[in-house]
């Protein structure tokens, strides 16, 4: 029996690994989904946001080069490392391997082969001529599986209970994730903490209770809603639980330039940061803002100086008001205000911004028809017609017949 599809039938529900969408899911009863609920160990590997398209699978190597000796293996949706090939095993993606790890043993599923591990490792600058670069054992073993699914499943009792343990202690911090070594003699937890936090008493009663190695690594508030998972206020999974796998800082000058609302809560998603997404458009809205003057830049008319108020980005507009009158605005096309400008570098000064302005409402384009009356919220609301009431038809087939008076 393959290996790989024995872990795959073993019921690991205890780990946090994401379940996305891939091949072997679909809908249960009730509409509801069932999926392959094999967190993150399906067949086709695409329950992970990790997963790598090998686009050179298909091509051979030239006659004489050797495959790169390194490959791509992944423990956890949230973590993955390089490894060289040292006894030139032959593997494929999908394959359970046992790797080097500092005690015993580790077990992963390699990720991706040749040369694009190549690739991969000099993005991330990792020198694979590096004697210190961890290596791989074997094949997993069907012992081997058996204790790395063991250990899968304690993963939650533990880190309710290790939870309890840094209650107990008064400790400011929060474990969010626990993740067990291939050979379950080693477990790592990650928590969040907003201080430092002296959790030397916590890893005594951990290993005590545990009997187990403890290592506690610090994560940021971004990374624990990777690992965690959940819905944004789009109705989408969360980018970073998905798919996004770097994060780069955002601020709030990225909500400045889209003309966003500064809203705290509008503006942060579910780890208490700015959203990940507000960069996602950003690269566009500073291009067409090249075009755009300055909107510290005044207007200088023969009525009074205008400032602005609004932009319309992608539409070209701008609004002005001038000093004194904010609740009259003046709407300016992106041409319009180029030419005020260039006349007042040339110390000259425009009438007033009456000239210039459009009409609002010649401007609003109809982008549909009113056709059938659909878009009437109170379409429903009108009373039915009453239909009239036919007269029941004879059994004989005589109600159309005319009857002829009684003195005929």
């Amino acid at each position: 029996m393959n290996l790989f599809r024995y872990a795959v039938n073993q019921s690991i529900t205890g780990s946090r690994y994401k379940i996305m969408g891939c091949s072997s899911c679909s809908t249960g009863k009730d509409g509801q989904p069932r999926g392959c609920k094999n967190n993150g160990t399906c067949g086709s590997d695409g329950c992970n946001k990790l997963t790598v398209f090998d686009w050179l699978s298909n091509m051979s190597l030239p006659n004489g080069q050797n495959t790169f000796d390194c490959v791509e293996v992944r423990f956890k949706n949230s973590r993955k490392e390089f490894f060289k090939n040292k006894e030139g095993l032959s593997l494929n993606i999908g394959d359970v391997v046992a790797t080097e790890s500092s005690p015993g043993h580790d077990v992963g599923i390699v990720t991706l082969t040749g040369e694009l591990v190549k690739v991969q490792m000099k993005r991330k600058n990792v020198d694979p001529n590096d004697e210190a670069l961890p290596k791989i054992y074997r094949k997993a073993s069907q012992k081997d599986i058996d204790i790395w699914v063991k250990a899968r499943d304690r993963e939650p009792s533990v880190q309710k209970r290790s939870r309890e343990l840094a209650i107990a202690l008064n400790l400011q911090m929060k474990i969010s994730d626990v993740e067990f070594q291939g050979d379950g003699s080693k477990a790592t937890f990650y928590y969040t903490a907003e201080e430092r936090v002296d959790f030397r008493q916590l890893i005594k009663d951990m290993a005590r209770a545990f009997n187990i190695r403890i290592e506690m690594r610090q994560i940021g508030y971004r990374q624990e809603a990777s690992r965690l998972g959940g819905i944004g206020s789009c109705g989408r999974e969360l980018c970073c639980s998905t798919w996004l796998t770097d994060f780069r800082s955002v601020n709030t000058a990225s909500a400045r330039y889209q003309q966003l609302s500064l809203n705290p809560q509008k503006l942060a998603g579910q780890c208490g940061k700015l959203k990940c997404c507000l960069n996602y458009e950003l690269d566009a809205y500073l291009d067409a803002l090249k075009d755009f003057p300055d909107q510290e830049v005044r207007l200088y008319t023969q009525k009074g100086e205008a400032v602005c108020q609004k932009i319309d980005i992608f539409q070209g507009l701008l609004w002005y008001a001038y000093d004194g009158e904010w609740a009259k605005w003046h709407l300016l096309t992106l041409d319009q205000v180029s030419t005020i400008i260039q006349q007042n570098k040339k110390k000259q000064k425009v009438a007033s911004l009456e000239e210039f302005a459009i009409d609002p409402d010649s401007n609003t384009k109809k982008e549909f028809e009113n056709v059938v009356g659909q878009d009437s919220l109170t379409r429903f609301d009108r009373p039915k017609k009453s239909r009239k009431s036919r007269p029941a038809k004879n059994k004989k087939g005589n109600n159309n017949r005319r009857r002829r008076p009684k003195n005929a």
